[in-house]
């Protein structure tokens, strides 16, 4: 009884302090569990039937490439999440993702290193720019582009207007000359055929070459000259809103105007704090978590609440205009983006709304008192503690 007693402290059974619940005596990952103790022992709030909400980079294939690797989540591994997807990449330094292209719009945050991107519109018009760690991208759909890992390479996350995206079914210049007779290529570029005598056999996909120059060395210029509006910004650099529970900063087309089909905002939840109760009225929330451990509940109708834990390199979801609240359950800050299929960011908060709602009406509905009621503040904060 005493070995038993002691390995009972050390791991968790599914039993709640209301005493609902029985150990688990049977084949279990103790380790996965630990890692999501609200899953394993729901709040008693929990009910109803909504999907799984989570699911982590750790659990998808790896792309292993010379020059870098890419893994991603999709509608295939989160079948919720039909709005988005996401592709977490890196690079070595000199590695190449090739130059491709795709249907859907990419918008990417660089997580660690620098690396440099190149594109060109419809209009011949061009870009060529480096970025670093929390620099944004963003290339609208159709635009073709590039990516080079720099002197110290680089990794970033990657999500895509569209939830069955797959970044290994992309459209890329190496496929399309392979899958093109010499003839046409000799036509088309004026050539001998013997030009194309090495083209690669498939796609290159990611590769291997040599850390390009500096920046000013590799600019090409074009007779139209560069694009209208830039496909980078630097959100670290822009100033946040700032809450006694942590920052939040939003990007959407009102700040980065090439960014037409992807909003997003950078959330920064101290320990103690929480993401507020809120909704987002205009899309489903495809979530990416930089570090920090978190708790999250999603409210649905109809007496439907479901709560998930997340830590970095985990993916959640919030189908649009369910209600939810991120905690930090952890000792450190938590990190993570709000990603939206949107041009706009828009969330509505529940402590405003009633705010901003006659009081007699709010306290009949509820039955609550003053002292709710003179705490309800008119001004939204993001994050409160």
């Amino acid at each position: 009884m005493k070995n038993q007693s002691r390995n009972q402290a050390y791991i968790p059974q599914p039993i709640r302090d209301d005493g609902a619940g029985a150990p688990d005596f049977g084949p279990r990952d103790v380790m996965r569990d630990l890692e999501n103790p609200d899953m394993l022992v729901p709040p008693e709030t929990d009910a109803g039937t909504i999907p799984n909400l989570k699911f982590s980079f750790s659990d998808t294939n790896m792309q292993l490439n010379h020059g870098g690797w890419s893994r991603e989540v999709t509608v295939r591994q989160l079948p919720i999440a039909t709005a988005l997807a996401g592709v977490n990449m890196s690079l070595t330094p000199g590695g190449v993702r090739e130059l491709h292209w795709h249907q859907q719009a990419e918008w990417s945050y660089m997580l660690w290193g620098r690396a440099r991107i190149t594109a060109v519109d419809q209009n011949g018009r061009n870009f060529i720019a480096d970025v670093g760690a929390g620099d944004l991208w963003y290339f609208p759909a159709g635009i073709p582009h590039s990516i080079q890992g720099l002197e110290e390479g680089c990794e970033f996350l990657l999500v895509f207007d569209d939830g069955s995206f797959s970044d290994l079914n992309t459209l890329s210049i190496s496929d399309w000359f392979a899958h093109t007779p010499k003839d046409v290529l000799a036509a088309n570029f004026g050539v001998p055929e013997s030009a194309f005598a090495h083209i690669p056999t498939e796609q290159r996909y990611i590769y291997q070459a040599k850390v390009p120059g500096p920046l000013e060395s590799q600019k090409v210029r074009s007779p139209y000259g560069t694009v209208p509006q830039p496909f980078t910004h630097r959100l670290l650099a822009q100033k946040p809103i700032v809450t006694p529970g942590g920052t939040v900063r939003i990007v959407d087309s009102t700040n980065f105007p090439v960014s037409t089909t992807i909003a997003a905002a950078l959330v920064e939840v101290k320990p103690g704090g929480m993401r507020e109760m809120h909704w987002h009225p205009n899309s489903d929330e495809w979530q990416y978590y930089l570090s920090g451990t978190a708790r999250m509940t999603v409210f649905a109708a109809n007496g439907k609440a479901r709560t998930f834990n997340y830590r970095a390199g985990d993916v959640g979801y919030v189908p649009r205009s369910y209600g939810h609240y991120i905690q930090n359950i952890g000792d450190k800050s938590l990190w993570f983006f709000e990603i939206f299929k949107t041009d706009r960011y828009e969330d509505v908060s529940l402590n405003q709304w009633m705010a901003l709602t006659p009081s007699e009406l709010v306290q009949s509905n509820l039955h609550v008192g003053p002292e709710l009621m003179n705490a309800l503040r008119k001004k939204k904060w993001p994050v409160v503690k």
